[in-house]
């Protein structure tokens, strides 16, 4: 239901969100975890207007793009060069600082409308777009900056999408890094990004403008949950599930999900887990 107070996009039904929900987590589970469509089922998990026909449409629109790429166009530089032409050029696809403040620039079929996001989600267009037109496409984690990598280790080029796909030089990347994170480059965060690090990593992002945003905690809410159904998700976002609960005054679903998380963590850390286990019991103690 759209809230009278807050901007959309709004959030879809419960029962909506519970199927959107089960196929994220089969999709995450997958053998091959299918990278456009886990970003999808989060775009619709927050935006109650994206149904099963947006879903497709915005796939659709990914096989359009990568069918505009020339047919191998030559090594992993050529490939930087054709998709940053297509996509940086022709559709203007790119982001600004003024993105950072927007769930749209978090949510795939958003940035696909609107040719504008995060770092993150703009590498997924390149990426997306790419892989369809059979580069040698990943994406690359930089501390603080999402980017694409083309070619194997000793050739990669490295593209930036946010700035419309711009190649990057040694140099660049390495005064991204030291810009974002004040250390030098460590070259392990060149390898190629797995599909599941990178939606966790969208997550992350969503969860932290949500964070900044406490009325919009039921975007905080549906966002850890997904996280949770990633496998090998940190133990610590039952923790963080467990207080949403209790903010949002659902004392019982949250004090049930502190105590699992302090059983969690006992064995390795006893006080924190007395410490969680104390705020449970507070959270019950509001009932009265």
């Amino acid at each position: 239901m759209p809230h009278p107070h807050l901007p959309p996009p709004y959030p879809p039904p419960p029962e909506r969100a519970a199927e959107l929900r089960r196929k994220f987590a089969e999709e995450a589970r997958a053998e091959r975890p299918d990278l456009s469509a886990l970003c999808l089922l989060i775009g619709a998990a927050a935006d109650g207007s994206l149904d099963e026909t947006g879903i497709d449409t915005a796939q659709l629109e990914l096989d359009r793009l990568a069918g505009e790429l020339p047919y191998r166009p030559g090594g992993p530089r050529a490939w930087a060069e054709a998709v940053q032409r297509l996509l940086g050029g022709c559709y203007a696809f790119h982001g600004t600082p003024g993105d950072y403040q927007r769930l749209e620039s978090s949510l795939l079929h958003e940035v696909l409308r609107r040719r504008r996001g995060l770092p993150i989600l703009l590498s997924v267009v390149w990426l997306e777009v790419a892989r369809r037109a059979g580069a040698p496409v990943y994406g690359v984690a930089l501390p603080g900056h999402f980017v694409v990598g083309f070619g194997a280790a000793r050739e990669q080029v490295l593209a930036d999408p946010f700035e419309g796909g711009r190649v990057l030089t040694g140099t660049d990347a390495e005064l991204l890094v030291v810009g974002a994170t004040g250390a030098p480059l460590d070259p392990a965060v060149l390898e190629p990004a797995p599909p599941l690090e990178v939606v966790q990593r969208v997550l992350n992002n969503i969860r932290a403008w949500a964070a900044a945003r406490p009325e919009r905690s039921d975007v905080a809410l549906w966002a850890v949950e997904l996280a949770l159904l990633v496998p090998s998700h940190p133990a610590r976002l039952r923790y963080e599930r467990g207080q949403l609960l209790v903010q949002r005054g659902e004392f019982v679903s949250g004090a049930a999900e502190l105590d699992a998380y302090a059983e969690l963590i006992e064995v390795v850390d006893e006080p924190a887990a007395r410490k969680v286990r104390e705020q449970a019991h507070t959270a019950r103690a509001m009932l009265n």
